[in-house]
């Protein structure tokens, strides 16, 4: 499995109920809303399995696979990520869309054209994507990716304009 074919759309963190449903941890509601078929891997093996259903429950969701159907079935997959073909989700993004993850080595810089960094990582709090953005100095500043602060992202050029207050970055 090559890391640039497929991306992960959220991890196995439980069991729900006795019947094989799975409590996932996921980034994107619609990305797995939309997914018909994923990808369960580690270091050794891959497994493609068929999503049935999908519903979301708190800050959860829960997923039943057509391929498991009891509990002990599924608890060996405990904490494994689940992946999609990068291209199946690529392929659905509408115009201005990306992948988050495309935002990694775009460049930052102000309205008036001084470069800030680029970014090397992206994390996430419980309600925004904050961009690791690593400026000059090695230093790295963390800035909530909401669109006050982003007025323009252009992944084709790989580069992003910041609109910071004063404060946001060191």
């Amino acid at each position: 499995m090559k890391n640039e074919d497929y991306i992960s759309i959220g991890k196995i963190t439980n069991f729900f109920g006795i019947k094989g449903e799975a409590k996932i941890g996921y980034d994107n509601q619609n990305q797995l809303k939309n997914a018909k078929k994923v990808i369960l891997a580690d270091d050794i093996s891959k497994r493609e399995l068929d999503i049935q259903q999908v519903r979301f429950h708190k800050n959860f969701a829960i997923v039943k696979f057509a391929q498991i159907n009891d509990i002990n079935e599924l608890i060996k997959y405990k904490g494994q990520r689940i992946f999609v073909l990068k291209s199946e989700v690529l392929g659905k993004l509408e115009q201005n869309e990306y992948l988050i993850s495309d935002l990694i080595g775009c460049f930052v810089y102000k309205e008036n054209g001084e470069k800030i960094g680029e970014v090397v990582n992206i994390s996430s709090n419980s309600s925004q994507d904050l961009l690791n953005i690593k400026n000059y100095l090695g230093q790295i500043d963390i800035v909530p990716f909401v669109d006050e602060f982003f007025p323009v992202v252009d992944i084709k050029n790989k580069k992003i304009i910041i609109k910071p207050i004063e404060g946001l970055l060191s």
